[in-house]
């Protein structure tokens, strides 16, 4: 099969390797549709994310979807020919962080494109079969692979416990901010703000739901005059999220999503004296169901997030577009598809 190999910095190449086989408990699955994320950009043009650095050849991408084309032994939960979308990451089931439902944080989770375990930027993978999820004729292959992005944003939504009557500010509108905003819609959010420095995408975001945008190059957070509940921050950049989180009324909640900087200023007084609650995220648990009926009954619109498309010869290509067009939004990778349009 043809692989995507990111061998070092701004150095892909497509390589042939062996067709994986399938163990105990197992399926394999034509890869259809690849999700290109910030942190493969991350991986191509630094060769680490924290902890994580390529030290050998590594096959980037995490939000795959695809088709069963072969059953381990053992494996019973579906028949080849049956669509799926992939959670990319595969716990121990066994530490005390798995045991206590928290799976995403198992310090033994082998996640798809994070070294040293390869992703699914090629022709097929292998995973174990509780983590492919059957998909309804209702979600488009793209839009199955996407569901991994969603899950981001069904988390963090989870974690803001948003409920109907809350009053939700994004920052970021990004595909993680866009999909954050459309969770927070459909959990029943009453006023779902976004901000960001993209007109184009402030746009979208308008379409695909939010009640309102901030065009924070024009006018900053402290002018706009409104107070949320819950801040989702998407950006990771740093320098804003100080002044996100003062917007933030009093008992409020604030989620950090997005990832810029090991360290960020936090305005300690505001949090202090208006007892304003601040977590993280790292990926997500147990979202997959909630993902694939918010998809599968048009609540959530991601197929508007795809912008460009490329064949598996084109990876690289799928990874530097957004640095040279404002308006990308989510390129996706098709690995068995010969000649693409982007």
């Amino acid at each position: 099969m043809a692989v995507a190999v990111l061998n070092g910095v701004r150095d892909i190449v497509t390589e042939r390797r062996p067709v994986p086989k399938p163990g105990r408990g197992e399926v394999l699955v034509r890869v259809l549709a690849v999700g290109t994320c910030g942190s493969d950009v991350h991986y191509y043009e630094h060769g680490h994310i924290g902890d994580f650095v390529v030290d050998r050849p590594l096959i980037l991408g995490h939000e795959p979807s695809g088709v069963v084309a072969a059953t381990g032994e053992g494996a019973t939960l579906h028949e080849p020919g049956q669509r799926v979308s992939l959670e990319p990451g595969v716990p121990c089931s066994r530490c005390a962080q798995c045991r206590a439902g928290r799976y995403n944080l198992c310090p033994r989770m082998r996640f798809f494109g994070t070294p040293p375990v390869d992703g699914a930027f090629g022709e097929y993978v292998v995973l174990r079969e509780e983590f492919a999820y059957p998909v309804p004729d209702t979600i488009s292959d793209e839009a199955a692979a996407l569901l991994e992005p969603l899950s981001v944003g069904v988390w963090g939504c989870r974690k803001a416990r948003i409920a109907p009557g809350s009053r939700v500010l994004i920052t970021g509108a990004g595909p993680i901010g866009l999909v954050a905003a459309q969770t927070a819609r459909a959990f029943g959010a009453t006023e779902v703000v976004v901000s960001d420095v993209n007109p184009h995408r402030l746009r979208l975001a308008t379409e695909l739901g939010a009640t309102g945008t901030i065009d924070v190059a024009k006018t900053p957070l402290t002018d706009a005059g409104f107070e949320p509940d819950v801040l989702l921050e998407c950006s990771g950049v740093p320098s804003a999220i100080g002044e996100a989180i003062r917007q933030v009324g009093r008992a409020g909640r604030v989620v950090l999503i997005g990832m810029g900087g090991d360290e960020i200023p936090l305005p300690l007084s505001h949090v202090q004296g208006s007892e304003i609650e601040v977590t993280g995220t790292f990926r997500y648990a147990n979202t997959w169901p909630t993902a694939l009926a918010l998809a599968g009954s048009g609540d959530i619109d991601l197929d508007r997030l795809v912008t460009h498309r490329f064949p598996l010869a084109d990876v690289e290509k799928a990874l530097t577009i957004a640095a040279k067009d404002p308006t990308v939004i989510k390129p996706v990778v098709l690995p068995n598809a010969q000649n693409t349009p982007a």
